[in-house]
């Protein structure tokens, strides 16, 4: 297979990825409050007590498959926009490398924070106090924000529209799911911009995917 191919089974990975985040968001993990900002951390310490393979499967497929398969989507993408924007690839890789980064850096604490937890399973106030502050490094990387994943999405999705990479319909996309992402920085905004941003990039990774597995026109 090619560089082509694999990147864009790696963009459905990722847009697979989200639904599988958001699927567990909406039942099992919603009356621990996850996806807001009001976490019922008693609630998730106890939640670690009883099931902690639910929340490290989760961790490993939202953040390490993900970032993993980001990197790949990243570099197709980026050579293929080099062929005749090699500035702007240089860019939009450079942004899209930190932020595979950051999302794996994410999972390991996310992962490490349901381990330490459930280490402490005799103490839930210690327990608590650290699932509490791992989770915040967490979110600190990237799980409480989009700013790199917005970025990205937005700056590919305009450089791949220029240099005839991607199509149009894939470039607004991407530009509403890139400045929704961005919005994640504002407070008010938090939670509703990181929705937009993430049902946005389900269907940009799968429309990217579509067009990377579509096979290209003879000459």
């Amino acid at each position: 297979m090619t560089l082509r191919t694999f990147g864009g089974l790696a963009a459905l990975t990722c847009a697979a990825t989200y639904l599988v985040g958001f699927a567990l968001i909406l039942t099992l993990l919603a009356p621990l409050g996850f996806g807001t900002s009001q976490v019922d951390t008693a609630a998730v310490v106890a939640f670690i007590a009883e099931q902690p393979g639910v929340l490290i499967a989760w961790n490993t497929t939202i953040y390490v498959v993900n970032a993993l398969a980001l990197v790949l989507l990243v570099v197709t993408l980026y050579r293929r926009i080099a062929t005749t924007m090699p500035d702007a690839a240089a860019f939009t890789c450079a942004i899209g490398l930190i932020w595979s980064t950051l999302v794996l850096g994410a999972g390991m604490i996310a992962n490490v924070a349901v381990e330490q937890t459930n280490a402490l399973a005799d103490n839930p106030e210690a327990a608590a106090e650290l699932w509490q502050t791992l989770h915040a490094v967490e979110l600190g990387l990237g799980g409480g924000n989009e700013i790199a994943g917005g970025a990205w999405i937005l700056a590919v999705s305009i450089a791949g529209l220029r240099s005839g990479t991607l199509g149009r319909v894939i470039a607004m996309i991407g530009t509403v799911s890139g400045a929704a992402g961005l919005a994640t920085i504002l407070p008010p905004l938090g939670d509703s911009a990181g929705a937009v941003f993430g049902l946005g990039a389900i269907v940009w990774f799968i429309a990217v995917g579509v067009a990377l597995l579509r096979p290209s026109p003879r000459p």
